[in-house]
């Protein structure tokens, strides 16, 4: 997103990803060039409606809505959100189409559906394409919510970056949105995450162990991050056309052109109101965490990669009811026993807020109680299964997702 320079918590850059798919049959229908068309009049990646644009990703089922510019009240936002889903679905009712939540569809078949965005700035995906080949689950079949949390010098970046990589091992356990692929039950909560680990494995560096290494600074992140990718993606890209600044692709990636760390590990969920509820608990958590409420920056810092990517991997896999036994980390929050399940953990963190006033989750425990006690948005889905998985079985709650889409209304098991 292309703002002034804004300082910490400032404003946010909120965007969302849902797939096009056919109101009957839920297959996906590849025509997110002619909707773009529809209001554009030509060909063309982005559609400017306000306090939200449109965009497209890197295949044709999969549209992208974003908050036009940063944003620090979320009301007026949600409400356009829901605004511009109504509209979109509209148009699409025109060719039987809607969208549809979830990060991922649960039985499309990508070797043979996916189709690549073929216009204008093609050219990295055909590279990308001939390096990885997109017609895979973690490419062409993934919708996730991206947060964009802005940083307004070197001293900010360092709080904000040392922050984020503590927090990110718990996302998958208010996130994790995708437990179907193939028509059947994957076994994971967040099987968009399994992808995401992998799917770049070719060239390692370019996603690294996902949580980002501890760096206070732009020239150590250039030279720990951005210059090992440089190096690892130039036998594949003789042309020079990928840039390893967007290449990167942790979980969190900082961009210092625009002053600001994008979060990419959320799963989308069933509709704007759910995913801004959990924004906005990961926000107020990042700002405890950065007045270094729970812990020091010195101590923040000293965490390495490797156990907290040991911990996101527990929550890829069980959501919220990943046991956590790592004790440093349960006293983060004031946890002192020697388990917890990370649905516990959020709990403490939800009853330090309350307890020091935070009035900002109000509006939102409605959706953030729904999502710790009935369970993640993965819970729900296979809850309402029931352990049928035929085609009709998962139609029946798909549709019911896209409906709690259609009227921002979040999704309870059936």
């Amino acid at each position: 997103m292309t703002h002034s320079r804004l300082h910490l918590f400032q404003g946010y850059g909120i965007e969302l990803e849902y797939m096009i798919v056919d109101r009957d049959s839920l297959e996906v229908k590849s025509i997110s060039d002619e909707l773009l068309k529809h209001e554009l009049g030509v060909y063309g990646s982005d559609f400017d409606n306000g306090l939200v644009t449109w965009s497209n990703e890197i295949v044709l089922h999969v549209v992208e809505l974003k908050s036009s510019k940063p944003e620090w009240d979320f009301e007026p936002l949600q409400i356009s959100f829901h605004e511009n889903i109504r509209l979109i679905n509209n148009i699409l009712s025109e060719r039987n189409a809607m969208l549809l939540p979830t990060a991922a569809h649960p039985f499309m078949v990508p070797s043979k559906e996916t189709k690549l965005w073929p216009h204008d700035n093609n050219e990295v995906y055909t590279v990308y394409n001939a390096i990885f080949d997109c017609s895979g689950h973690g490419w062409s079949n993934l919708q996730s919510t991206h947060l964009n949390l802005p940083f307004g010098d070197q001293k900010e970046f360092a709080k904000l970056h040392a922050a984020i990589r503590i927090i990110l091992p718990l996302l998958p356990a208010l996130c994790a949105s995708s437990p179907i692929l193939d028509g059947k039950p994957t076994g994971v909560a967040d099987t968009r995450l399994t992808y995401y680990k992998t799917n770049q494995s070719r060239i390692p560096s370019i996603t690294g162990q996902i949580i980002p290494e501890a760096v206070d600074s732009e020239a150590e992140y250039h030279e720990v991050i951005f210059k090992k990718i440089k190096k690892d993606i130039e036998p594949f890209d003789p042309e020079n056309i990928l840039d390893p600044i967007w290449v990167n692709s942790r979980g969190a990636i900082t961009r210092f052109d625009r002053g600001s760390i994008e979060i990419r590990i959320m799963d989308v969920q069933e509709c704007p109101s759910a995913d801004l509820a959990i924004v906005t608990l990961v926000i107020e958590t990042l700002k405890a965490l950065t007045a270094e409420r729970f812990m020091s920056m010195n101590e923040q810092m000293k965490w390495d990669v490797a156990p907290l990517a040991a911990l996101l991997d527990k929550t890829i896999v069980d959501g919220s009811h990943a046991i956590f036994e790592n004790t440093d980390y349960l006293k983060i929050f004031g946890i002192n026993k020697g388990t917890a399940t990370a649905k516990e953990i959020w709990q403490t963190i939800i009853a330090y807020h309350t307890k020091t006033g935070n009035v900002m989750l109000n509006k939102y425990m409605p959706e953030l109680t729904v999502i710790l006690e009935e369970g993640t948005l993965s819970d729900r889905i296979l809850k309402s299964l029931d352990g049928n998985y035929s085609i009709e079985d998962l139609k029946k709650v798909y549709k019911q997702l896209a409906l709690c889409l259609a009227e921002n209304k979040m999704f309870l098991a059936m």
